[in-house]
């Protein structure tokens, strides 16, 4: 079967795009019954374990949309399966009404090929380019859409670990674990040593019990539904019905109030972290309240919601901190020019201090405490102040 390339760069008619192009063909082909014929591949980057392009429909007996999005994997590795992940998110959320839905479609997936073709949602700006650019109201917006898509997606899969766990047993996946709750775990049992080794700061016993028992209550948590797992807010689409979620690498049904932490830690899951105004973490958690209160009510009870949030917030921190010290952390700026992640993870400890001591968790705020000042201490000063996106200065 011939796969028809348009001249382009050395990116675009790479030998790993022609294969990922030839494999969607013959899927669509094979799903439709028919031959289907795509070209002029566009390479939209990717986290270096996929190839994703998109691609025009250049012939189709049936009715397509103009353009897809083609999504490859390289074979598994490890116990985790991204290509699972992904394909079977998409699955689960393609069968909501399309109303409901904040992704894009899935057209055909492939567990021989491990690829998914979507639903192309355009040249939509990323809100990572709203938090770049000169338009604080803009960039304000993305972000309060965000946390009410957020919401919204919690609270139309609710209670979906069954469907979610059998779709991932049909793909052939050897593991249906959340993945970063398998790090999250691992932190807490590695983070205080790491702490004492690296920064000269002792963990109390209350410190790590607090949350080892954090943890505990979100891995039994009744409160559940589908995460996007990945917060990078390269990963989210600002379109005109809203932010759209467009990578399930780590796709799986967990707590939502863990979610909903990353509003207050803003994208905990990767280190292009800046600083926000003040009252934006508070104005986003309140958006995405106001979506998932018809399904929870008691989100909406400060006394049961603030203390959860904290928890979680303590286990992103913790997850971040075992990360970065797990291998030598770079001080320099990283490409982009965002702030260094020693200034993001001081950030992160400083925003867990300041929201320990307005519930009057002592233990939490203590902890953090001798953790900003040994980050202090051996980085400079400097890592305590945070630069905010570029949008709001």
């Amino acid at each position: 079967m011939s796969v028809e390339i348009t001249a382009g760069s050395p990116e675009t008619t790479s030998p790993e795009i022609a294969e990922a192009v030839g494999a969607a063909e013959r899927v669509l082909t094979r799903r439709l019954g028919a031959q289907v014929r795509l070209a002029d591949p566009e390479a939209l980057g990717g986290t270096g374990r996929s190839v994703v392009i998109r691609v025009r429909v250049a012939s189709s007996p049936f009715s397509m949309p103009r353009t897809l999005v083609v999504k490859q994997y390289p074979a598994a590795s490890g116990d985790r399966d991204p290509w699972a992940h992904e394909a079977v998110s998409h699955q689960l959320l393609t069968a909501l009404p399309a109303e409901e839905r904040a992704t894009p479609e899935l057209f055909a997936h492939d567990a021989k090929f491990r690829l998914v073709v979507l639903e192309d949602l355009g040249r939509a700006p990323r809100l990572s380019e709203k938090l770049h650019a000169k338009d604080a109201r803009a960039a304000e917006r993305g972000l309060l859409s965000w946390a009410h898509a957020l919401g919204r997606l919690h609270a139309t899969t609710a209670g979906r670990d069954a469907d979610f766990d059998a779709l991932m047993r049909r793909a052939g996946a050897q593991c249906c674990q959340d993945p970063i709750a398998v790090d999250v775990h691992a932190a807490i049992a590695g983070l205080p040593a790491l702490l004492e080794t690296t920064l000269g700061v002792a963990t109390s016993s209350q410190a790590t019990e607090f949350a080892a028992r954090a943890a505990r209550a979100f891995s039994t948590s009744r409160r559940r539904a589908f995460s996007p797992s990945t917060s990078c807010p390269d990963n989210h689409l600002v379109t005109s019905r809203g932010v759209r979620f467009v990578d399930f690498e780590g796709g799986c049904v967990r707590d939502i109030v863990f979610d909903a932490a990353a509003l207050r830690v803003p994208f905990p899951s990767c280190w292009c972290g800046w600083g926000l105004p003040p009252g934006m973490s508070e104005a986003m958690v309140a958006a995405w309240r106001a979506e998932v209160g018809s399904v929870w009510p008691e989100m909406d009870d400060d006394a049961v919601l603030l203390p959860r949030l904290l928890e979680a917030q303590l286990l992103w921190v913790w997850l971040a901190t075992w990360r970065a010290l797990s291998k030598p952390m770079p001080v320099a700026a990283p490409v982009g020019n965002a702030p260094p992640r020693t200034v993001v993870l001081a950030g992160r400890w400083v925003r867990l201090r300041f929201d320990a001591l307005v519930l009057g968790e002592k233990t939490v705020a203590s902890h953090a405490d001798a953790v900003i000042g040994a980050l202090a201490d051996r980085y400079g000063s400097e890592v305590l102040e945070l630069p905010l996106y570029p949008a709001f200065r």
